[in-house]
């Protein structure tokens, strides 16, 4: 398996078609550049999604972040790119990327983007005593 950056999300089926369960990764050193600057820009990624028929997997998930690496890319922008991308290659039910951006010039960053598939009946509430 390559070592590289690379675009390919690779996608492995659900193990647990029909049920409803989330999947929450955390990517901690995620990095980008500012495209005004050309400084790094560091971040937390987290990834929560309820997958429908297939789900990412990890390492090429890992080789799709480091292509950011070189990238100039607005917080927004990036955000919302992984989540595109994401959703093309897996089709989730629901997905929601947390992007929290290290501090810059004494301000934080906090982009929230979320995609619903129009199909899917989000499951009620359990409250337990």
């Amino acid at each position: 398996m390559t070592t590289r950056p690379s675009k390919d999300l690779d996608t492995f089926p659900n193990p647990k078609p029909g049920r409803d369960f989330t999947i929450r990764i955390d990517v901690p050193e995620f990095t980008c550049l500012c495209p005004m600057t050309g400084q790094p820009d560091f971040a937390t990624i987290t990834i929560e999604y309820v997958p429908l028929d297939l789900c990412v997997e990890l390492k090429a998930l890992k080789l799709y972040m480091w292509t950011f690496r070189e990238q100039g890319a607005f917080h927004e922008a990036v955000t919302n790119e992984i989540l595109d991308d994401l959703v093309k290659a897996i089709n989730p039910n629901f997905i929601r990327i947390r992007a929290e951006f290290n501090v810059r010039g004494g301000i934080y960053t906090t982009v929230i983007a979320e995609h619903r598939h129009p199909e899917w009946q989000i499951p009620s509430v359990v409250t337990l005593p």
